[in-house]
């Protein structure tokens, strides 16, 4: 890279999606410095190609809500800068509902988004406050543990083999299926992509003897029968199947498990928050949405340009990709005050961009929410606080954010 005379990369060189970056947290400043300076942004150059970075809010609600001109669709890239999410086998692609634009998207996710809708999330409570007591019940106490796998994985793991109607003994396959399905090779979770694609293959093998044993089950209330009921999804061929049960699967699971650690390290490095919640029990809400914006689960998403547009008074041209990083929009300045700041009382905290936005807004944000919700609830019933006792270890990636350990000791 070139240098100004502060010892900075030019801003034409500017490359946000280096590994590197990602790898020393070091991505911060310049997503700040390309809000103030360069908004849309083109990187010529990049272990993914070229491709355009929209770091502001309202640039990214722009691209969010034009599918017309911004596509999802795997046939054009998908929705995640490098390209070889799109998985193919013996020359099919991988497609799921989120890599599909309308009509096509519309039919697909119709068929399963009824089951977290608005008006099942009293019958998921219960279940979603018993098993969270039962989890944290069995935590040690004045002990050092890892709060990620003991109880972000484990709880989030739990919903998603009830949402799948999924063999309980089995659940953990889910989350390994997750890693994968977002994982680059190379940085920690697959070590090539034969690897990738083979325990892709397992994951679909196994979601397959499910289908054929739900296929009979018409009054089936879980993601795997509905699909298999649904005249949009009934006959799906098995890419298309694969790639629904992957976007199930990374939807339900990163998202959720990801802010339900990244909170123990906000409140951890912001305990005046901590207070304020135990004070005023009526800011949880305020504080689940808070928790979402300021970790931000999920870095980016990916489009492709169909035709020649203006965005920002940028040249954007047919077939350029275009990454609207969330990670940087949550932060903006001109719309959150204060944006670098944890704070639970924030007004318009519900205007964040974790959960995307247009025809993709993620369909299981509210199950996300009330998971978070209960957790807290739970969890300042029972302790004083939860103290971060070592450094983190975070997911290598540039598409997930989260953590793969969090040792932590709880307070009584």
């Amino acid at each position: 890279m070139s240098v100004t005379a502060e010892n900075q990369p030019a801003i034409a060189d500017l490359d946000v999606s280096d590994m590197a970056l990602w790898d020393s947290e070091k991505y911060w400043p310049l997503f700040a410095r390309l809000r103030r300076e360069d908004p849309v942004h083109y990187c010529r150059d990049s272990a993914y190609g070229p491709y355009w970075s929209v770091t502001g809010h309202k640039d990214i609600l722009a691209v969010e809500t034009n599918h017309q001109v911004f596509s999802s669709a795997s046939e054009h890239g998908g929705v995640v800068i490098h390209d070889d999410i799109s998985m193919k086998f013996a020359n099919h692609t991988l497609e799921g509902l989120i890599t599909m634009d309308p009509p096509r998207h519309g039919e697909q996710r119709s068929a399963v988004s009824g089951i977290v809708a608005r008006p099942n999330m009293e019958h998921f409570e219960k279940i979603i406050r018993e098993r969270t007591a039962a989890v944290l019940d069995a935590l040690p106490v004045n002990k050092s543990f890892d709060w990620a796998p003991a109880v972000s994985v484990e709880l989030t793991t739990q919903m998603l083999a009830t949402l799948f109607d999924f063999p309980f003994e089995d659940r953990h396959k889910l989350t390994r299926w997750s890693n994968v399905a977002t994982s680059e090779p190379g940085l920690g979770v697959v070590e090539t992509h034969e690897q990738r694609v083979r325990e892709m293959k397992d994951c679909l093998f196994y979601f397959t003897k499910l289908w054929r044993a739900r296929k009979q089950n018409s009054g089936g209330f879980d993601f795997i029968s509905m699909l298999t009921q649904n005249p949009a999804t009934a006959t799906m061929q098995p890419m298309n199947y694969l790639g629904n049960v992957l976007v199930l699967i990374v939807g339900g699971n990163d998202t959720t498990r990801n802010s339900m650690t990244g909170a123990v390290v906000a409140f951890d490095q912001n305990p005046g928050e901590l207070e304020k919640l135990k004070s005023d029990p009526a800011l949880m809400e305020s504080a689940v949405s808070e928790i979402i914006r300021w970790q931000t689960p999920i870095s980016h998403m990916r489009r492709t340009a169909l035709a020649d547009t203006d965005l920002a008074g940028k040249a954007i041209k047919k077939g350029d990709k275009v990454v609207m990083w969330y990670i940087s929009g949550n932060r903006d300045e001109s719309v959150f005050e204060d944006a670098e700041r944890f704070d639970i009382t924030r007004a318009n905290v519900r205007q964040h961009l974790s959960f995307g936005g247009g025809i993709h807004r993620c369909m299981g944000r509210r199950l996300s929410e009330l998971q978070l919700k209960i957790l807290w609830e739970e969890i300042l019933g029972r302790w004083t606080r939860i103290e971060v006792t070592g450094d983190p270890a975070r997911i290598r990636s540039n598409f997930v954010h989260g953590y793969d350990s969090l040792p932590v000791r709880i307070i009584p």
